[in-house]
């Protein structure tokens, strides 16, 4: 209930602003607009936190007694977990936080700051947005990384022919070809935890320690999935439209949207070039299609209207994505941002961008590689590949800023 009220708040903080926007502009009117976009934005942060925990509510901050009955109800839980006394179980509902966590005592300094010299079942993570790609797109799992030649075939072009009594039919071969998929193999790095942090720690280091790697995997993914060259790393999003020929639709700005003669097509995107970027793309994949753009594009976005005073961009609310122009939105930050001649969005199916994956992400725990350091070393690795399979009408196409 709480994201569906955030979201709510959230769409009406987008309405007002649409109104804003609808106003002869002034200083007074845009300084309204730059605090209920900051607002709105602000709200998206907590949605956005709350649904990549998981979370369906904000949890009330009590703060805990330190002494000795905490601490011992805490550590039977943990090793005891539902089938703890009720005793343990009514002490730790009585506490959500305890006191800072301290650095563990010797020189072990990093991931050390997990033993408690107290109580603490809270820790701040700092974060950063990444795109889940490999949730949005296309995606393959194969067992061996051995080469995968994917199939693909163009027979658009063909049509059924008309054919006289008696004549004999003309050979129409169906031509085909592939896109072959590789495995490039990538790394979290080292982290290693002494044996006493491991004892000492209430957490579980080794399921926090896997999952700030699987963060550190889905940020370089990001980049790679978006960007990569396709030379000894996978074949990126930008690069695989741009070597499948497909011609960028060019941008003209969005001064027919709100007047302002500034709006060139170096610097904003209108209507138009949404829908001029969306019928550039074939019919049978708009279906399915989404635009892709930097989080910043889409706070552009947030502040247009149509020719009818619409706004391009929704805000979804009741678990419902947002939507520019009617379709879903993908925030990628591997995206470029607005500026001369830069290629800032995307539109399509993204479903044919293929990622290829082989098996799972692994991590490894070395127990004893540091055994004489009296410690444990955490690291993990992932094969992955990608590319468009475009068959030649080009499922993806992207919209270019002027020069």
């Amino acid at each position: 209930m709480k994201i569906n009220e955030l979201r709510e708040q959230r769409a009406k903080l987008h309405h007002d602003l649409n109104g804003v926007l609808a106003l002869p502009p002034s200083a007074e009117n845009n300084e309204k607009a730059r605090k209920l976009l900051a607002d709105a934005n602000d709200l998206k942060s907590q949605i956005d936190k709350l649904e990549t925990r998981g979370l369906s509510t904000i949890p009330e901050v009590i703060r805990g007694e330190k002494d000795v009955e905490q601490l011992r109800a805490f550590a039977n839980y943990l090793r005891m977990g539902e089938n703890a006394s009720l005793e343990t179980k009514a002490t730790l509902r009585a506490i959500a936080e305890g006191s800072p966590l301290q650095p563990h005592v010797g020189t072990y300094s990093g991931i050390g700051y997990f033993v408690p010299t107290s109580f603490s079942n809270a820790v701040e993570v700092a974060t950063k947005w990444y795109a889940n790609l490999l949730g949005e797109c296309g995606s393959i799992e194969t067992g061996s990384g051995s080469p995968l030649p994917y199939p693909t075939n163009n027979d658009t072009t063909a049509t059924a022919s008309l054919l006289t009594e008696n004549s004999p039919v003309s050979d129409a071969d169906i031509t085909a070809s592939q896109v072959v998929f590789g495995a490039h193999k990538y790394t979290s790095g080292l982290v290693r935890a002494s044996l006493e942090l491991v004892d000492d720690s209430y957490f579980d280091i080794s399921a926090f320690v896997a999952e700030a790697m699987g963060n550190r995997f889905g940020r370089k993914f990001e980049d790679v999935l978006t960007n990569g060259s396709g030379s000894s790393q996978p074949t990126g999003i930008l690069t695989a439209i741009a070597a499948s020929g497909a011609t960028p639709v060019i941008a003209t700005g969005s001064n027919t949207n709100d007047g302002n003669s500034a709006s060139l097509a170096t610097n904003s995107i209108g209507s138009n070039d949404l829908v001029n970027l969306e019928h550039a793309v074939d019919k049978s994949y708009r279906r399915g299609a989404k635009y892709m753009m930097h989080d910043l594009t889409l706070a552009k976005f947030q502040q247009v209207l149509d020719k009818f005073g619409r706004p391009l961009f929704v805000p979804g609310i009741s678990g419902q994505p947002d939507t520019l122009n009617g379709y879903p939105v993908i925030v990628n930050n591997g995206m470029p941002v607005v500026a001369a001649s830069a290629t800032p969005l995307a539109f399509g199916d993204f479903s044919k961008f293929k990622i290829r994956r082989v098996k799972d992400f692994q991590i490894l725990v070395l127990r004893e590689r540091y055994a004489e350091y009296g410690q444990i070393g955490y690291t993990g690795f992932a094969r992955i590949d990608s590319n468009l399979v475009d068959a030649g009408t080009h499922p993806i196409k992207l919209l270019q800023m002027a020069s």
